[in-house]
C-alpha cells in the first residue's frame, strides 16, 4: 500500500482563505499564504487550492494567488482548481509554479479538456473534482453538481467518475455536499463508491472532524489520500497528529 496523503485545503474568495458548511456560510480562515508556510511546515504531502466563486463568476483562477501559495509552499505540491476552462488556463498555472489542476465544471461542460490535458501534461498533473449530493432516483444514489454546488447535471456520479478515468484523469477528488464542512466525517458510501469504480487515486474530502474519520476514509472509504479544511485551519488536528494517528492503526504515511 502507497503511504496515504493529508492534504490541505485551501478555499479561496477575494484572496482570502474561507470555509462554510454544504458550500455555504462562509467564514474566514486567514490569509493564503500564511497557511500554506504553516502547512509546508506542518508537513503536509501536498496543499490543494480551490478558487471556489471562479467559475460562478465567470472568470479564470487568480494567478498571483497559485504563485504567492505555490512560492510559500516551496518543495510541497500544489493542485489548483476553480475556473479553468482550457489548456490556456492550465499552461498559465503550471507557469507560476503550480503542480497539478483540478477540474470540475469544465470538465463536465467539455470532458474533453481532461484527455487534452492528460495528453498534453500526463494524467499524474490532472485531477477531477467530483462535487455530489444524494439523490436517489439515479443508479448510484449520488448527483454531480457544478458551479460551487449551485447546480445539479442529472450525471451519477459513478457513472462521472468511470469516464474520467477513460479520459485520463489520474486521480479523483470526491466531495460530498451533504458533508461537507459539518465535521460529521466523510461521506463513506460516496467516497466508496467512486473508489470501488475507478483504479485511480480517489481523495475523501467534505465532513472531517475527528481523527478517526480520517482512517474511515482509507480503511471504510477507500481512499488513497485524505483532504481536511476546518479541522486544520481552525487549529483543531494538526497534519502531523493525523498522520500519527493514521500510521498507530497500521496505515502507511510519510512522517
Amino acid at each position: 500500500m502507497e503511504p496515504v496523503k493529508v492534504i490541505p485545503c485551501l478555499d479561496m474568495k477575494d484572496g482570502r482563505v474561507v470555509k462554510g458548511v454544504h458550500f455555504v456560510g462562509l467564514r474566514d480562515a486567514g490569509d493564503p499564504v500564511e497557511n500554506a508556510r504553516f502547512y509546508r511546515e506542518a508537513g503536509a504531502d501536498e496543499v490543494t487550492m480551490l478558487d471556489i466563486t471562479a467559475t460562478v463568476e465567470g472568470r479564470g483562477t487568480r494567478l498571483a494567488w497559485a504563485r504567492d501559495v505555490a512560492a510559500a509552499l516551496g518543495d510541497v505540491p500544489l493542485t489548483v482548481g476553480g475556473g479553468i476552462s482550457s489548456l490556456e488556463d492550465i499552461a498559465a498555472l503550471f507557469d507560476v509554479g503550480v503542480s497539478k489542476v483540478s477540474m470540475n465544471s469544465a470538465a463536465v461542460r467539455r470532458p474533453e479538456l481532461v484527455r487534452e490535458a492528460a495528453t498534453a501534461y500526463g494524467s499524474g498533473r490532472v485531477v477531477v473534482a467530483i462535487d455530489g449530493r444524494r439523490n436517489p432516483e439515479l443508479p448510484s444514489g449520488f448527483e454531480v453538481v457544478v458551479s460551487g454546488g449551485q447546480k445539479g447535471t442529472g450525471l451519477d456520479c459513478v457513472e462521472w467518475a468511470r469516464a474520467c478515468e477513460d479520459l485520463g484523469a489520474g486521480a479523483l477528488l470526491p466531495t460530498s455536499m451533504d458533508g461537507d464542512g459539518t465535521l460529521a466525517g466523510y461521506d463513506l458510501p460516496f467516497t466508496r463508491a467512486v473508489a470501488d469504480a475507478v483504479a485511480v487515486p480517489v481523495i475523501a474530502s467534505g465532513g472531517a472532524g475527528t481523527l478517526d474519520h480520517f482512517r474511515e476514509a482509507v480503511v471504510d472509504g477507500g481512499a488513497a489520500a485524505v483532504l481536511a479544511a476546518s479541522v486544520f485551519h481552525f487549529r483543531t488536528f494538526s497534519v502531523r497528529e493525523v498522520k500519527e494517528y493514521l500510521a498507530r492503526h497500521g496505515i502507511p504515511v510519510r512522517l
